[in-house]
């Protein structure tokens, strides 16, 4: 922070890039909000947002350094994501997308927009100009469209990504270009700029051969050596570097910095740790994503684009009917089907972000968009955000052409559609991790294991369990171990704080029932409030075991819960909110309670017998019924004041107050055993 910054909020004076961050970061909050509930795409509420409170209607953001900035992060943020979310091995398997459908796709696209600017009376350097625009899409739109549509395995998924490579290759040859076909330029310039232009493309492929080196020999031991330390401030942080450093790399060599991102993450892709690195870095792609949307939806002047609103709709139609059919051609020439790539054509059929670079550029070089001069890039500019909030539409359009699903090459899933289903999540690590998972797979039960510690993955891996490897806190990281799907959720996490964020990020995503075995003290409350179904508390499970040993070395009888008697679960938590209007006035000291012990505490220790079992329902203790001979339900709740029990017998849905006499039924939420019967059983 400048000096003058410091002074400035130390002086409680407000900042001035306060108020117009407040508006953006709030107008888009909400808006996106409203998005939401109306089931529209959040990125047309962002665009939205961006419409109105830029500076040609409301004025309350100007589009400056600051939010250019943020912009630009969300934009390497994103491509970011989506290359870890790809990999070196599916991006192989696209190559010839990228070449021969990408090629094709921009020579007809820049072909069309000369085309289209000769017939309208425009020159070829601004034709060429034009077509270079009309060529890019927007890899930010598409991509985050897909991304949320869950469609970045399908066929139109993963040659859409093809196509969006090869034109961000593209971006570094026009770049270079555009500034050679403004007027003036000389014969000598041109031999300079072809050779420019030659050296351009050779650092290009000389910066993706050392990105791929990198990948695979040098950024896996990194990573992992960074992990180790199991400080997800740690990991961020490297993760960042090693995302910003390399667009930053590829820019200096000339290489868009797009592309340089996407670089980044398919380095971090071959690491074991990719699934912890997209949960650590998706909330900040969120929010700056958000900013760049926003962004472009500011440059939008509505007063223009009204009153020159055919030309407008005229040249988006036109742009939207360019890119779809060169688009679709282009697909069709590696053996897409037509649907496919008709559905292909119209996600691809906005201009993209980058375009308002080469306008920027073009623009500065005396060149105009079909050659229309000042008129031209108003044109443009309302053209593509025109084309960018129907994109959506577009996009569920071509989803509902395109009915085929054919495999084409790349078919191999990267995370989206890979997550498992029907399984039991284990999230933690050591032995006893280790031994119930091996229990679960030597029965056929199909496991996987979370853990932010490597070494522990390694060690779950050894023993041929499926790991997802980061911090099961993250949603991220849970869905990606199909946690939303699962039979059952393991918490064997030691640390009883831990314990208790994991439960509650992992019932915020399923519905399964949730095991919690913390060690030290425990807090069954807080861990029932949190989500757990079930708490193994390791010190009353070890002190019931030696009560037992210590009885049976004596010569005590051990009473034992026989076939026939109800056994309660201890690792079951007895939730029971006490109804209001009961006539109790005790309603309060009804808490989430875990049973002390599978029977009786009293006759357990006496060496008595049992009829019936009651559940305090402030402390857990289980006793026995009034008639039973010694009656410990009744005689614990007299010497602590513990007034409720709910009856513990399968089938019976209870509870009962001993100081006011009264009996209710259990209502929504308490005890599976209660819940399973909703008549009103007799009291103790």
């Amino acid at each position: 922070m400048a000096p003058e910054a410091e002074l400035v909020i130390a002086a409680g004076e407000m900042p001035g890039y306060l108020a117009p961050t407040a508006a953006l970061v709030v107008a888009a909050a909400v808006i996106g909000y409203l998005s939401a509930r109306a089931r529209v795409v959040p990125i047309v509420g962002f665009l939205v947002a961006g419409v109105l409170i830029g500076p040609a209607q409301l004025g309350i953001v100007e589009n400056g350094e600051a939010v250019e900035a943020a912009a630009d992060i969300g934009v390497i943020l994103l491509l970011f994501t989506i290359g870890i979310e790809f990999s070196l091995e599916r991006l192989a398997r696209v190559w010839t997308w990228i070449a021969v459908a990408g090629g094709l796709q921009l020579v007809l696209a820049t072909g069309a927009g000369l085309g289209l600017t000769l017939a309208l009376g425009g020159g070829w350097r601004d034709g060429l100009f034009t077509g270079f625009l009309l060529a890019l899409s927007s890899t930010a739109i598409v991509l985050k469209l897909l991304g949320e549509r869950r469609e970045n395995s399908a066929v139109r998924g993963r040659l859409a990504l093809a196509v969006l490579i090869a034109q961000d290759l593209a971006v570094v040859a026009m770049v270079l270009v555009v500034p050679l076909l403004g007027a003036g330029t000389g014969a000598d310039g041109e031999g300079s700029g072809g050779g420019s232009l030659l050296w351009a493309l050779l650092t290009a492929v000389a910066v993706i051969a050392v990105v791929l080196v990198l990948a695979r020999r040098v950024m896996p031991t990194v990573l992992d050596v960074v992990a180790r330390t199991c400080s997800p401030e740690v990991f961020l942080l490297a993760i960042v570097a090693v995302c910003f450093g390399t667009a930053y790399l590829t820019a200096l060599s000339g290489v868009s910095v797009s592309l340089g991102a996407f670089l980044a993450g398919l380095v971090v892709s071959e690491s074991r740790t990719s699934s912890q690195a997209f949960a650590e870095v998706l909330p900040l792609q969120i929010v700056f994503s958000a900013v760049f949307f926003v962004s472009v939806g500011m440059l939008l002047d509505v007063g223009f684009m009204l009153a020159n609103l055919p030309l407008v709709l005229g040249a988006a139609a036109v742009v939207l009917l360019v890119k779809t059919l060169t688009t679709a051609v282009a697909a069709t020439a590696v053996r897409i089907p037509v649907r496919t790539a008709v559905a292909t054509g119209l996600l691809l059929a906005q201009v993209g972000e980058f375009s308002f670079v080469l306008l920027t550029v073009g623009t500065a070089a005396g060149l105009a968009p079909l050659g229309l001069a000042d008129d031209g890039a108003q044109v443009a500019v309302a053209t593509t955000v025109l084309l960018m909030l129907v994109t959506p539409q577009l996009a569920a359009a071509g989803a509902r052409i395109d009915r085929s699903r054919a495999a084409g090459p790349g078919d191999a899933g990267g995370h989206a559609g890979s997550a498992p289903r029907g399984h039991v999540a284990i999230i933690g690590w050591g032995p006893t991790a280790l031994e119930v998972a091996a229990a679960l797979r030597g029965r056929g039960v199909d496991v996987v294991m979370t853990t932010l510690n490597p070494d522990g993955a390694a060690q779950a891996e050894s023993a041929g369990h499926r790991v997802v490897r980061g911090d099961p806190t993250k949603a991220e990281i849970l869905r990606t171990a199909g946690v939303p799907d699962v039979r059952l959720v393991v918490v064997a996490e030691d640390d009883p704080e831990q314990a208790v964020r994991v439960v509650a990020s992992a019932r915020a995503v399923t519905d399964a029932p949730i095991l919690a075995r913390p060690l030290g003290a425990v807090d069954v409350a807080e861990l029932a409030d949190a989500g757990a179904d079930h708490i193994l508390d390791r010190d009353r499970l070890s002190g019931q075991a030696l009560l037992r040993s210590v009885l049976g070395e004596l010569g005590h009888p051990v009473v034992h819960p026989s076939r026939g008697r109800a056994v309660v679960d201890t690792a079951r938590v007895v939730r029971y909110a006490w109804p209001e209007g009961s006539g109790c006035g005790h309603g309060t000291a009804s808490r989430p309670v875990l049973p002390l012990a599978p029977g009786c505490v009293g006759c357990l220790q006496e060496g008595t017998e049992w009829v019936h079992l009651r559940t305090c329902l402030s402390c857990g203790y289980v006793g026995c019924c009034d008639s039973s001979e010694r009656r410990h339900a009744r005689a614990h709740a007299a010497a602590d004041a513990h007034p409720l029990v709910a009856s513990a017998e399968p089938g019976e849905s209870w509870a009962y107050c001993f100081v006011d006499d009264v009996t209710v039924p259990a209502p929504a939420g308490a005890a599976p055993e209660a819940e399973s019967s909703p008549a009103a059983s007799p009291p103790p």
